[in-house]
């Protein structure tokens, strides 16, 4: 069913938006939260379980020691206290993908709190930065994977069947919440989307995850709200009786699930805002609920009715004993941070000499570390630019995926820039490597070579292909004749086509030089 839905702007004029996301990262640790069983991506269904993932009677769990610390390093990265004292929970809902009927996280002691990330975003006059506050980051597990097979959807509703696959049950997660996200008003797509993309930056940079939104080791849920708009340059707050600054109350929110990509999460952030401020400018309530979000049709449906905290009867984890960091080893994790992400753009630009705007469109591209890559490999800060920022970029959003998941490595946009440099094809030709390198058709050498795509030199080859065009273009031969040299580029325009792009342009020049004057 099709929703009604109130413009962007009208729902701007009679709303204020307020946001929440909550940040699925799966840890890339050898071995799962709670048990020794692999964590490999891929694997054949249901070959990565043991008795306690699977939630068999009996079976002990064990704290993973490195998802502990990579626990404390990402809390440490978003500027969190570390709790000294914490210790697990037992989450209880029913699912099938849940084994134990209950998931083991952290409730009301997460191992990181009162943080947060400072978040680059265009504004009016150039980057401006949001602070997103972090409420917490906790540790918890993984659920399995539902197969809805049959029906239109893949869902649950319509399918002939489902299977269930436990190897991801048991994977150490860090769930990253944020407290509400206020103020933002038009720009609320766009301070989500960068949030995810800035927060997904720092993971990566901590080596704790890969971050792949592509293959859901990062997810994020977006939660959204709207309350009636506010005076123009408030903050969404009010005062009390007594002068005190009391926030204004926050409207019943949305829960989207699981979106996986980060133009997604703008996307479903604009349409929630559009879709809530119709029911509520028809008078309508709305309903807090969790919401599944479709990429193929860019809206939202109903999922469940949201629980609150005690509906889940959280109670401490009496398999498991607290985890207690010492502060020393706190400390000495905090000298193991990387550099912080806005320090290290800060430095990529200074060493590429790219302009702000340049930077920008770089960071917002979310080819920041793809162009880092294809310069290690040995391409010109501008010229790694170029093919991301361009070529790359307009076969992403041709796709719809992000342009980390568009599947051409760096080392290869590298190597294609080396042969264009090199005199071996042009940038035309290169473009057509591109499309053999996204089909898979082999490394950007192999498939010059299979392709017959290489830059003809050969005089012999340029020569016909010359005379040719001067035969075939009598007018524009007898002005270069009269000394109109200018004349020459379209009698290299016919040669090229001639060639199919392949011939050497500026030998084709001289030749068309020496032959006519």
């Amino acid at each position: 069913m099709t929703e009604t839905l109130l413009s962007f702007e009208e729902a701007l004029e009679k709303f204020d938006p307020a946001l929440g996301l909550e940040v699925h990262v799966e840890l890339n640790t050898h071995s799962k939260m709670f048990c020794g069983c692999p964590t490999e991506f891929g694997a054949e269904p249901n070959t990565q379980v043991c008795p306690t993932c699977l939630g068999l009677p009996g079976a002990m769990p064990v704290v993973n020691a490195k998802a502990v610390e990579s626990a404390i390093r990402i809390g440490l990265a978003l500027n969190c206290e570390i709790a000294e004292w914490c210790r697990f929970a037992r989450k209880n809902y029913f699912y099938p993908d849940m084994p134990k009927n209950f998931q083991t996280s952290q409730y009301d002691e997460p191992i990181a709190f009162d943080g947060y990330l400072d978040v680059q975003v265009d504004g009016p006059d150039g980057p401006e930065t949001v602070r997103v506050e972090i409420e917490r980051a906790h540790m918890e597990e993984d659920t399995g994977k539902s197969l809805h097979v049959g029906g239109a959807t893949g869902r649950i509703h319509g399918a002939d069947y489902s299977l269930v696959d436990y190897n991801r049950a048991g994977i150490p997660l860090i769930e990253i919440v944020t407290r509400p996200i206020r103020g933002s008003r038009e720009r609320a797509p766009e301070v989500a989307k960068a949030y995810v993309a800035q927060l997904r930056e720092l993971i990566v940079a901590l080596g704790v995850s890969d971050a792949r939104m592509d293959q859901g080791s990062i997810r994020a849920d977006v939660n959204l709200s709207l309350a009636p708009r506010v005076p123009a340059g408030s903050t969404g707050e009010s005062q009390g009786d007594e002068g005190a600054r009391v926030e204004t109350p926050l409207g019943t929110r949305t829960e989207t699930k699981n979106v996986n990509s980060l133009r997604s999460v703008e996307r479903a952030v604009r349409y929630e805002m559009q879709r809530h401020a119709a029911i509520l400018d028809g008078g309508g309530s709305i309903l807090q609920e969790t919401r599944h979000w479709h990429e193929d049709t860019g809206i939202t449906t109903s999922g469940r009715e949201k629980s609150d905290a005690e509906d889940y009867r959280y109670f401490p984890e009496p398999d498991l004993v607290p985890v207690a960091p010492s502060r020393e080893w706190v400390e000495e994790l905090r000298g193991t941070l990387p550099e912080p992400p806005r320090e290290r753009r800060a430095r990529l630009q200074a060493e590429w000499g790219f302009s702000d705007l340049e930077m920008r469109d770089t960071v917002g591209a979310g080819a920041l570390g793809l162009v880092e890559e294809t310069i290690a490999a040995g391409a010109s800060p501008s010229s790694a630019r170029k093919w991301w920022l361009s070529e790359m970029a307009r076969r992403a959003n041709d796709s719809g995926v992000e342009i980390t998941e568009l599947g051409v490595a760096p080392v290869d946009v590298a190597r294609v820039q080396a042969l264009v440099e090199s005199g071996s094809i042009n940038d035309k030709l290169a473009r057509q490597v591109f499309d053999e390198l996204l089909a898979g058709e082999g490394t950007p050498d192999e498939i010059v070579e299979a392709r017959g795509l290489a830059i003809v030199s050969d005089d012999g080859a340029l020569g016909a292909a010359v005379d040719n065009a001067i035969a075939a273009n009598p007018d524009v031969a007898d002005k270069i004749r009269d000394g109109k040299v200018a004349a020459a580029g379209a009698l290299i325009g016919a040669v090229m086509k001639e060639m199919r792009g392949q011939a050497d342009a500026g030998r084709v020049r001289e030749l068309i030089l020496e032959k006519l004057t």
